[in-house]
């Protein structure tokens, strides 16, 4: 191949950048504004799937379906329950129900339908739903917090007790710290162990329905124990009926047991749950007229049990506006909201002095130097290197400078006086200095090329 063939097929290299038409750069301006729009929005993290508050929550409940439902870290009697209740009346559906509807009426697989997806609606509510947790403090308001304590133990001269007295309707009311959400508890409020949580108007934590009982789910916790029991008692009188008519013939109750064997199963089952199911009931019945919760009623916090003349605070002195205020009180909003995107707080970007992180800085890509920028000129050594270089070269003398010790004279900082070095003959000869460089010291003390 000739030299001008080469010349042809290779195509000419300039150091001229690219021209880029004007609808282009536009796109791209667009492009990278849109960007630094989501970057901000997302608080420095990435804007294709931005982290949501269930996958950061701090404390041990777990969440299903992009955070929409949540329960306990552990699940406990929650399979035996929906089991029990889900078996017996399976049971109940298929030997009972043909027999009493040809002799008695169609309404009762109606009534035991109607009970069974009720008591299954309410616990599933119960199980998976926000109980009332209240979100832990920020750094910022533990700090604060912090040093309110410190600002009363100084004013006392001693540490100060972690808790706080409020006055609701003349009664006062401690408020206690939690060490582990790092904030003084609201009235009613109480930490669960097993969930790692605050929960308003905490009432207990049931292993039955595997979550805790508190502000926001007590109303569906009631309502299923209640129906719960209705049920219950609905199948153990329809299973009894329907062993007394298989009697009736002049069979005896071995044969009629024998002839629905389901029967049996589901009379046992009953006759020794309805008992614990009806006394629980009435318990909470009890609790929800008189406006007390079930942590309050074994620590007799208003019962007088510890000698102190207390009233319940709480109480509306009214039966019915007791039950209305708690079952029929507007629903609060969830507090931990987990399907939120997480955002950066604005303190930290404050601090910083600038609206962009320090990650995002590192990530994007720096531009090349060769195109459309030539190269920076090369700086001069300071006249310190250079001194620094001369008195390391026994040879060379470095005179003293202005203000230094011992100075006569005003010499450049770059002069340098020649010594005699000795051969190896005895005699000496003059080691010629080396070539200056054509630098020139502006008044600032810089060094500057011509």
């Amino acid at each position: 191949m000739k030299k001008g063939d080469r010349q042809q097929s290779e195509p000419k290299r300039s150091g001229a950048p690219t021209p880029i038409s004007p609808l282009a750069q536009a796109q791209a301006e667009t492009r990278d504004r849109d960007r630094d729009r989501d970057w901000d929005r997302h608080g420095g993290e990435s804007p294709t799937r931005p982290k949501k508050r269930w996958e950061i929550f701090p404390g041990k409940n777990r969440f299903f379906c992009d955070g929409r439902l949540m329960t306990a870290p552990q699940s406990g009697m929650l399979p035996l329950t929906l089991g029990l209740i889900l078996v017996t009346s399976g049971l109940f559906f298929i030997f009972d129900c043909p027999f009493l509807v040809e002799n008695l009426t169609g309404c009762i697989p109606a009534i035991g339908a109607i009970l069974l997806s009720f008591v299954v609606f309410t616990l599933f509510q119960t199980t998976f739903s926000d109980p009332g947790i209240l979100p832990r403090a920020t750094p910022d308001e533990a700090v604060d917090v912090e040093k309110q304590i410190d600002n009363a133990s100084s004013a006392s001269c001693r540490s100060a007790p972690r808790t706080k007295e409020v006055l609701i309707n003349q009664q006062v009311v401690k408020l206690k710290y939690c060490f582990t959400c790092k904030m003084f508890r609201p009235p009613r409020t109480s930490h669960c162990a097993l969930c790692d949580n605050c929960v308003e108007r905490f009432d207990h934590h049931c292993p039955w329905v595997g979550n805790c009982v508190g502000k926001r789910n007590y109303r569906f916790f009631y309502a299923f124990i209640t129906s719960l029991s209705f049920l219950t008692a609905f199948i153990f009188c329809s299973v009894a009926t329907h062993l007394v008519l298989r009697t009736g013939d002049g069979k005896s109750l071995l044969s009629a047991v024998q002839e629905s064997p389901g029967s049996a199963v589901e009379l046992c089952v009953c006759f020794f749950s309805v008992w614990c199911i009806l006394g629980l009931s009435g318990f909470h019945t009890y609790l929800l007229a008189s406006n007390l919760t079930t942590n309050e009623d074994i620590k007799g916090t208003w019962s007088g049990k510890s000698g102190a003349d207390v009233t319940n605070p709480y109480s509306h002195r009214n039966i019915f506006v007791n039950c209305a205020s708690i079952l029929c009180e507007p629903m609060p909003p969830s507090l931990v909201n987990g399907r939120a995107p997480v955002r950066a707080e604005p303190s930290l970007t404050a601090k910083s002095g600038t609206n962009a992180p320090k990650s995002r800085a590192k990530s994007l890509p720096s531009a090349p130097s060769g195109e459309g920028r030539p190269p920076p000129p090369p700086l001069a050594p300071p006249s310190s290197a250079r001194r620094s270089s001369a008195k390391s070269d026994p040879a060379v003398d470095v005179p003293p400078t202005r203000g230094s010790r011992g100075s006569s004279g005003l010499l450049p900082p770059d002069t340098a006086r020649v010594r005699p070095a000795k051969t190896n003959s005895g005699k000496s000869r003059t080691r010629s200095p080396a070539p200056a460089p054509d630098v020139h010291t502006s008044r600032r003390g810089r060094t500057e090329e011509p």
